[in-house]
């Protein structure tokens, strides 16, 4: 409401949820508090428009504009990378994903960048010391 100026009041935004016309990181939501955080990725589909959530220079939320080749992805900080049941490989992301069998040479504070469709790593970046 205050972000976009689509609706004016809390009324007009519980209307425009409830039609599941807004997407977090492609997922219908229809909670009208849903806590998005840094880097997801926000799709409206009726006016075709996608927009990251990124921090401004002052640490508030913005919304940036994004086309719809970048609104496939997102970028995650690696938190932990650790094994699992079996031996299994797995990195924990800043937003809470679990991505199982990363990359052996992702490592702890790297960045991953993640399709947000499947789920799966597409590639990542090292973090320079």
């Amino acid at each position: 409401r205050e972000r976009l100026k689509y609706a004016l009041t809390y009324r007009e935004v519980k209307m425009i949820v409830m039609q599941r016309l807004i997407k977090v990181d492609g997922k219908v939501r229809t909670d009208m508090f849903f806590p998005a955080g840094f880097m997801d990725v926000v799709q409206i589909e009726q006016t075709k428009e996608n927009f990251r959530l990124m921090y401004d220079t002052k640490g508030k939320f913005v919304l940036h504009k994004i086309v719809k080749e970048e609104a496939t992805y997102k970028l995650c900080g690696v938190k932990k990378v650790t094994r699992g049941p079996k031996g299994t490989p797995y990195c924990i992301t800043h937003d809470g994903r679990t991505l199982r069998y990363p990359d052996p040479e992702v490592k702890t504070n790297d960045t991953v960048r993640v399709d947000i469709t499947t789920g799966k790593i597409l590639d990542f970046v090292k973090f320079e010391a």
